[in-house]
């Protein structure tokens, strides 16, 4: 692969205009439908990921790479990443299937391709924002990976930029693509069991510590840190592995509410049919058991209060000795959602799932109908669908439904870290008034008791309410203040996400 300086590149690609590195004839372009060799859609994909931190089984570019292959009139013509051995090992791949593949470490490089139609994006969550608004201003169609936004600004920005530049942008929460949830929640909707009450989110998925280091760690060989960094601080690495542990760390990542949550947090809003944001949020959590360097929660609860159906969100992350049934269960489910109704409940997720009745009893069963496995195929072949029709309409997860569901993350987030230790017996006492959130915060207590954590030793943070006035695009009540500086960070020059207007 051939080796560009830093100061090459910014030879080549220093422009003027607003500082993003894009040049004139990219910004604000537009393309009215793919071209290329056959009418294929030329896709770069930005972000490989690393292997080894999730199971062996590839970083998720890694993974879509793997899945874009499968989509008729698709073809990947660049790949991008900080890191030169993700890169080489992904091309390869495509040297030994005798394909030839671009290859860039800076993703202004791809931004400017005018032979490119469309970008993957498989970043860090601080990128998010950034990678989408150049691409969107360089005339390019964009799939990002969940969460849509680092923070809640972040989104209303991407989707700004969506609009105003034209451009196809689907999200990463594939489970929109599935045929079978289509279907049970029109029939939920519809009142198939009755009024909806609440939709409850699940994700019990075990985690190690990620252990501490006592000095700042080099970054690995070959790396543009300052790239990688991006927006968020050039901080000093202070964690063994640059790649994927990311997600533990706010200037980063959103902890895992903001990894796998978001995902059953947008089920959950698809299930009940909201289009908003909640009124306020609260969350109930910690970190426990690790000691370790990480600062997001490993077990938290999420309240988003809408109207009428609240939506809950519990993250479990602990578990003692190994021990899968250590996480516990909800109506005998370990990950997906519960729709609970007047007249019974749903639970289940894509792979399928039954409608019960108020005391648990099977109605029917809804297994999978075989969209499950190829879900993700499905929701890449929807976005290339749609960059041909240029309907926006079309898309399974538009940019604004992406924002959506990661804002109630977010606001979940800000609840938490503005929160403080509170003893298990106030926290009852202050969430008595809500069943669900109570009756979620015991079964917490539970788990974690089970699990050799002790609540009265080692309280959970409980964050206060945030409210989040849509129309103004801030926080009101008693925490407006602290809240509102924390809806978006300063970000670090040159990689400042602009405000789209």
């Amino acid at each position: 692969m051939p080796h560009t300086t830093r100061r090459d590149f910014l030879t080549k690609t220093a422009i003027a205009g607003l500082g993003l590195g894009l040049s004139r004839s990219t910004r604000g372009a537009t393309t009215a439908r793919p071209q290329g060799a056959n009418d294929a859609v030329r896709l770069a994909v930005i972000g490989m990921g690393a292997t080894e931190a999730v199971g062996g089984v590839g970083g998720r570019g890694h993974q879509l790479l793997g899945k874009l292959r499968e989509v008729p009139g698709a073809r990947v013509v660049a790949l991008c990443d900080v890191d030169p051995t993700f890169l080489e090992r992904e091309a390869k791949a495509f040297r030994d299937r005798g394909e030839t593949v671009a290859l860039h470490q800076d993703l202004r490089r791809v931004c400017e391709d005018p032979t490119i139609d469309a970008v993957v994006i498989a970043l860090p969550n601080h990128w998010h924002a950034l990678a989408t608004i150049w691409a969107c201003q360089a005339g390019k169609d964009v799939y990002v990976e969940k969460p849509f936004s680092h923070d809640l600004w972040e989104g209303r920005q991407m989707v700004a930029a969506a609009r105003k530049f034209g451009r196809v942008v689907q999200v990463g929460t594939q489970n929109r693509s599935s045929l079978l949830l289509r279907r049970v929640f029109a029939e939920l909707r519809g009142g198939a069991l009755g009024r909806i009450r609440f939709a409850h989110a699940i994700m019990y998925r075990p985690r190690e510590a990620i252990g501490r280091v006592t000095a700042p760690q080099p970054p690995p060989a070959g790396i543009d840190y300052d790239l990688w960094c991006g927006p968020a601080p050039k901080a000093p690495l202070r964690r063994k592995q640059l790649h994927y542990e990311w997600h533990w760390f706010w200037d980063t990542g959103n902890g895992e509410l903001g990894n796998n949550g978001v995902h059953m947090m947008d089920l959950c809003r698809w299930a009940v049919g909201r289009s908003d944001l909640p009124k306020r949020a609260l969350s109930i959590g910690g970190r426990f058991a690790f000691d370790d360097a990480a600062e997001t929660a490993n077990t938290q609860i999420a309240y988003l209060d809408f109207p009428e159906v609240p939506l809950i969100c519990e993250i479990r992350n602990v578990r003692r000795n190994r021990d899968a049934a250590a996480l516990g269960s909800l109506r005998g489910r370990s990950r997906g959602l519960i729709i609970d109704c007047e007249g019974g409940y749903f639970a289940g997720d894509a792979n399928g799932g039954a409608l019960f009745d108020p005391k648990g009893k099977k109605i029917r069963d809804l297994p999978d109908d075989g969209s499950a496995r190829q879900m993700e195929v499905m929701h890449l072949s929807n976005f290339v669908a749609a960059m041909r029709s240029r309907k926006i309409g079309e898309l399974a997860a538009e940019a604004q439904e992406g924002h959506l569901s990661a804002a109630g993350c977010h606001l979940a987030n800000l609840s938490h870290r503005l929160g403080r230790q509170v003893r298990p017996e106030a926290i009852r006492e202050a969430v008595r008034s809500q069943p669900e959130l109570a009756d979620a915060f015991e079964r917490c207590h539970e788990h974690l008791r089970a699990n050799g954590v002790d609540l009265g030793a080692t309280p959970a943070t409980f964050g206060p309410w945030v409210t989040y006035d849509a129309a103004r695009h801030q926080c009101v009540g008693e925490f407006a203040e602290a809240a509102n500086r924390m809806l978006h960070r300063v970000d670090r020059a040159p990689f400042v996400v602009p405000t789209i207007e």
